[in-house]
């Protein structure tokens, strides 16, 4: 077979494994049985894309006594040591892997990314903690040192502050035994293979064989 003839079969190939629609209202089955085949494959592949991202934080320290990749790791063990179930403990490693796509917002990418894995309550943590965190920080740069208290009517608010406290404000002890992000991987694989809240979950099921 020679290279025009080898390049015009793959081409064949790469087109069989594409929808045939211009536009979603044109879609039929097979095109969604094609897509979804290759939705589920990504799907399962979304735990390493995860824990490269959160390598990115190693080494950058932005000012603070440790990375922020150790700081991840070290909010997560202090987690782990304390008991807290898998799904908190890997909300405690990620809660801060917005930083780099996130620099204003962190906290919502952290809890947006995490939302069909974990609790709502859990969830709810990851997504607030920047303003209970602001507590023990933004009256030294001119910020409201209170902010959190706009959310004192949520029934997470206790938990949200007990998370900081105990785990996050405390994760910057350059001396602290962290585990290494090899500890936390099966914990990600586990917790990121199992969405429990989200449109596309049925998606990512596999197919009944009959």
């Amino acid at each position: 077979m020679d290279v025009s003839t080898q390049t015009a079969h793959g081409a064949a190939e790469q087109a069989r494994s594409r929808a045939a629609f211009r536009n979603m209202k044109e879609g039929t089955k097979q095109d969604w049985d094609t897509i979804s085949t290759q939705f589920r494959a990504f799907a399962k592949d979304l735990p390493d894309r995860v824990l490269t991202h959160l390598k990115l934080l190693d080494g950058d320290f932005g000012g603070f006594p440790v990375c922020r990749l150790e700081h991840s790791l070290q909010t997560a063990t202090r987690a782990h040591r304390d008991g807290r179930p898998e799904t908190y403990v890997v909300m405690a490693l990620l809660h801060d892997i917005g930083d780099t796509l996130g620099t204003y917002n962190h906290p919502d990418i952290a809890a947006a990314m995490l939302k069909p894995f974990v609790s709502e309550e859990e969830h709810w943590i990851c997504q607030h903690h920047g303003a209970f965190q602001g507590y023990y920080f933004f009256h030294h740069i001119g910020q409201d040192q209170n902010l959190r208290d706009r959310f004192a009517d949520s029934p997470y608010f206790d938990a949200c502050a007990e998370f900081c406290e105990k785990y996050d404000q405390a994760a910057f002890d350059p001396d602290y035994d962290s585990k290494p992000l090899e500890f936390f991987e099966p914990m990600v694989r586990r917790v990121l293979a199992k969405p429990v809240n989200s449109i596309y979950a049925k998606a990512a099921e596999e197919p009944v064989r009959e």
